[in-house]
Parts: C-alpha cells; sequence; structure tokens
C-alpha cells in the first residue's frame, strides 16, 4: 500500500473532526506529565472536546479549503488540536486552565464560529464568564430593582404605623 492511502483515512479523520465545528484550537503540548496530560484529556472529554496530536501535514491537507485553513501558518512543532462542535468557548476555558499553570503549555491559535483567533484573543475568550453565570447576573440585576422598591415600600408602611385592620365581618 502507497504512503498516501496510509494517510488518507487520518486526513478524512481530522475533515470530518472540524466539519461543522464551532471552534479549532491548536496548542503546543510539550512539557505535560502523562498525568497532567491525561487529566486534560478526561476533563475535554468530559465537556464534548475533541482532542489528540496529529501530523502538521495531516492537519494541513484536512484544513485545506475550510474556514480553519487559517491555522496552516501555525503548524510547525509539536501541536495538538481540541475541536468542539457544541460550545465554541468550552475549549478555550479548559485549555486556558493549562496554560495558566504550565508556561510550557501554550495556546497556537484557533478559530472561533469562523473568526481567526491569535493565543491573546483566545486567552481573553476563555475569561468570558459561561452562559449560565451570565443569564444569572442578568436575572439578579433585572430582579434588584424590585426588590429594593419592595423594601422601601416596606419601610414606608412600618414608619407610619401598622396598617389599619379591616373590621371583622359579622
Amino acid at each position: 500500500m502507497a504512503k498516501v492511502e496510509l494517510k488518507q483515512p487520518v486526513i478524512e479523520e481530522i475533515a470530518n473532526c472540524v466539519n461543522g465545528a464551532q471552534a479549532a484550537v491548536l496548542v503546543q503540548y510539550l512539557g505535560l506529565t502523562v498525568e497532567q496530560d491525561t487529566a486534560l484529556r478526561k476533563e475535554l472529554r468530559e465537556a464534548g472536546v475533541h482532542y489528540k496530536v496529529y501530523k502538521n501535514t495531516m492537519m494541513k491537507r484536512a484544513f485545506e479549503g475550510t474556514e480553519f485553513a487559517e491555522l496552516d501558518q501555525h503548524l510547525d512543532g509539536p501541536n495538538a488540536l481540541a475541536v468542539s462542535k457544541d460550545d465554541p468557548i468550552i475549549a478555550e476555558r479548559i485549555l486556558a486552565k493549562y496554560v495558566k499553570a504550565h508556561k510550557c503549555f501554550n495556546f497556537v491559535g484557533g478559530v472561533i464560529e469562523g473568526n481567526y483567533a491569535d493565543p491573546d484573543k483566545l486567552q481573553e475568550m476563555a475569561n468570558i464568564p459561561s452562559r449560565e453565570v451570565l443569564l444569572g447576573r442578568l436575572f439578579g440585576s433585572m430582579q434588584s430593582p424590585i426588590a429594593n422598591f419592595a423594601r422601601v415600600i416596606k419601610q414606608i408602611a412600618e414608619k407610619d404605623g401598622a396598617p389599619a385592620e379591616a373590621p371583622a365581618a359579622e
């Protein structure tokens, strides 16, 4: 079998992985211990993120003609690919924890919802709170004026004395 025939399934695997993906992030993974790498892979897998180390030439061929072709400029050296099909930010959040904890583990580049992101942009996006946190903040800020109004009314009523009681029905 020719080498091209052996490489084609890997290229197709990468192409299928990034097809329809919300985000694809390249990281330089050198320097992690086996335990750290296992913990990272487990956390990414539980979040629904596909994470794998591929050869750079295979990724270049798989990215040809797609929105992920902008990552070709970073395909030199040891890179791992993290792909998320559901949440465009989850991979960055998880990877950012490892980038912060390990000096040798770095963001290289990424494509988020069709837009190229450099390492600084990826780090910035990782710091965005989750959807649930943002919704909680929104509802809290919407509830705050109503709660304050109710407290003021209660204080006014207490200041003026107890409200008059309704006459008893006979």
